[in-house]
């Protein structure tokens, strides 16, 4: 329970932030305007849950305990108003029956305003679960069904590995408004991302993390183990409909999550995955494209926001068999923090709300608030990716030029996957080139038939198309998609699979700069040893390190977050960013190569480091006395992890 204090607050010119997203000049920008809704200076907006009013005003809940209302917020100045204060981080907001509804940590609960003052005073909860105190413990939602219920998921607590420490976590559960629960599906690690599409089916996303080698999203029925055994403590109870138990499930088990769902039964493989690091690093949100064409050329598709990489995807699901898959591309990048939330305004934008505390991201803003609109010009992309049994179904945007589709040097397939295991993450393992065999470009030229050779169940397929151009002479303005491919049409794959492929192995490769063992030569060993380590929010536990110059020193690296990190020394000035940024483009071999490039501007660093682990590098430091710079090159870590390295 709590009372609401009156708090108004109407924007003044100078409080505003630019109303157009200042400097974009991107070519994305050509078609999809971002356009930031000014937040006054002395309101902290970290948003968790956006939701609109039958009056068309924005509800906004905060990580910090706030719900506000805004009047007008398409305008240049919108009316904030806050109508209610005193809850617990809610990162979820609905409306209906004239209240709110959102889940605090610990219970979904109801606002509403009888008196009819813009404020709530009613703080009602319709149903509560148990907290651990772990600070891992969020909660997420509500989304109503077609019946009236409500869906939430919560998170698992983290202990170095994902435990439900509190009855419920890693679940989905539904209530109904009159506080009845039942629980769905477990197998959750991190579900701040879920929705439902036209016909009912529950989707959720999923980070990367311990049991998760890859962002990815998966459609969730009543008594499916969708990975992380966490939740499992609670498959026992009565109400579980859940079958599969916490003992059965092999903590290395050397297969896919594809491979080992055929060995467990209930366990139930994602429809798509997100490549890390590539398709962004904190998938959030799921918004589908109900426009009817007002919002481009993507109706019914799903949007994804990335909280890491502040930035959106965008998936084409189909059912194949009875079972979801998909592709997923890029969409839109450029955001000014990290994305949690999506919802459709009555003018057709999406209006995005945005944190980033203590979950850096690639947006520099602490909070944030933007739209997303179209220009009404017509970009020209892969539409769809639709899987057959012996190629794929290409369809575009625009009609394409006949000559560069049909040209078998336009296009560029790979297929890979991820180890399924308790640990964090997963380099991309078993990684093949297949071989455009043939293309039959459609007499419209909106789409093209490519029969492939080299297909496989159970593997991420990227399919890059830099040399097709449009009937005008545009270049696709995202030239890669990635489809996850678990079923074909007749359910026979008649791709012929290609002998003697160089796979990669998903080990690391040598690099000369990362030295684990002390050199031989130093028969008095170091003669100086630093220690660095991490605190949470993307952060070292130390912004500055000093050493003499010429010196040998053994460098400790211990990660003690919940994250992959490693420990980079650069050359002084900008090398930092530019290795940064090489690091990005790394693609599909930044795992193997611990995301660090082959550059002379690289000095020492560690490899890619497990949550809870440690590892020592050996170095001579430079003889050059100065100011390097160190920094974390895992993508989306770098803007925020950095220090110095002070040479004397």
């Amino acid at each position: 329970m709590g009372i609401a204090v009156a708090f108004s607050c109407q924007l003044t010119q100078a409080s505003t932030n630019s109303f157009l997203a200042f400097g974009d000049t991107t070519e994305e920008a050509k078609y999809y305007q971002i356009i930031t809704v000014p937040i006054p200076k002395d309101i902290i907006l970290e948003v968790g849950g956006l939701t609109f009013t039958d009056k068309d005003q924005l509800g906004v809940s905060t990580r910090r305990g706030e719900v506000w209302l805004l009047d007008n917020p398409y305008s240049k100045k919108p009316k904030y108003k806050r109508y209610a204060h005193g809850l617990h981080e809610s990162l979820g907001l609905a409306w209906k029956d004239n209240g709110f509804y959102l889940t605090q940590r610990g219970e979904l609960t109801r606002l509403e305003d009888k008196n009819g003052d813009g404020k709530a005073d009613i703080y009602k909860t319709v149903y509560s679960w148990p907290l651990s105190g772990n600070y891992h413990d969020y909660s997420y939602g509500p989304k109503f069904t077609k019946d009236g219920d409500m869906l939430v998921t919560l998170n698992l607590s983290w202990i170095g590995y994902g435990e439900s420490l509190a009855k419920w976590r890693g679940w989905l559960l539904k209530i109904t408004p009159e506080g009845e629960m039942t629980p769905i599906a477990t197998g959750l690690r991190s579900p701040s991302g879920f929705n439902l599409n036209a016909e009912g089916d529950i989707f959720y996303t999923e980070n990367q993390g311990d049991w998760v080698g890859s962002g990815r999203m998966t459609h969730l029925e009543v008594g499916d183990f969708a990975g992380n055994p966490g939740g499992l403590r609670w498959s026992e109870e009565s109400e579980s409909p859940v079958k599969v138990k916490y003992n059965e499930v092999a903590r290395e088990s050397g297969m896919t999550m594809y491979e080992y769902a055929k060995v467990l039964p209930g366990l139930k493989p994602p429809a798509v995955w997100f490549p890390h690091t590539i398709l962004g690093i904190s998938t959030s949100d799921i918004l589908i494209d109900d426009r009817a064409g007002k919002f481009g050329p993507f109706e019914d598709q799903m949007l994804i926001g990335d909280q890491g990489h502040s930035k959106i995807m965008r998936v084409y699901m189909e059912k194949v068999n009875g079972v979801y898959q998909g592709a997923a591309f890029p969409f839109r990048e450029g955001f000014s923090s990290g994305i949690l939330r999506m919802i459709w305004g009555s003018d057709n934008s999406m209006f995005v709300g945005m944190t980033s505390r203590g979950w850096a991201s690639t947006g520099g803003g602490m909070y944030g608030l933007q739209r997303l609109k179209w220009t009404g010009k017509m970009p020209f992309e892969m539409k769809t990716i639709k899987a057959e049994d012996d190629g794929f179904l290409v369809e575009f945007t625009k009609p394409v030029d006949k000559a560069t589709a049909a040209d078998p040097a336009s296009y560029k397939m790979t297929s890979f996957t991820y180890h399924y295991h308790y640990r964090y993450g997963s380099p991309i393992i078993d990684n093949q080139k297949c071989m455009i065999h043939k293309i039959d470009v459609a007499e419209d030229g909106m789409s093209a038939k490519l029969t492939v050779h080299g297909m496989r169940l159970g593997f991420i397929h990227q399919l890059e198309a830099p040399g097709v151009k449009s009937k005008d002479g545009m270049a696709l303005l995202h030239d890669t998609g990635y489809y996850t491919l678990n079923q074909v049409p007749g359910g026979e794959l008649k791709s012929p699979q290609m002998a003697g492929q160089m796979k990669s192995s998903g080990n690391e490769i040598v690099q000369a700069k990362r030295v684990n063992k002390m050199p031989e030569t130093w028969t008095d060993g170091a003669e100086t040893t630093l220690t660095v380590g991490t605190l949470p929010g993307l952060k070292f536990d130390v912004a500055e390190l000093e050493v003499k110059a010429g010196s040998k020193v053994q460098l400790v690296f211990e990660n003690n977050d919940d994250m992959l990190h490693n420990f980079v020394i650069t050359k002084p000035g900008d090398a930092i960013d530019k290795v940064s940024k090489m690091a990005e483009g790394l693609g599909l071999d930044g795992a193997d190569l611990n995301y660090v490039p082959d550059t002379e501007m690289v000095l020492f660093h560690t490899g890619i480091i497990q949550p809870e682990s440690t590892e020592s590098i050996f170095f001579e430091a430079p003889t050059e006395p100065g100011e390097y710079r160190f920094v974390c090159t895992f993508p989306g870590h770098s803007y925020v992890m950095r220090g110095k390295l002070i040479v004397k």
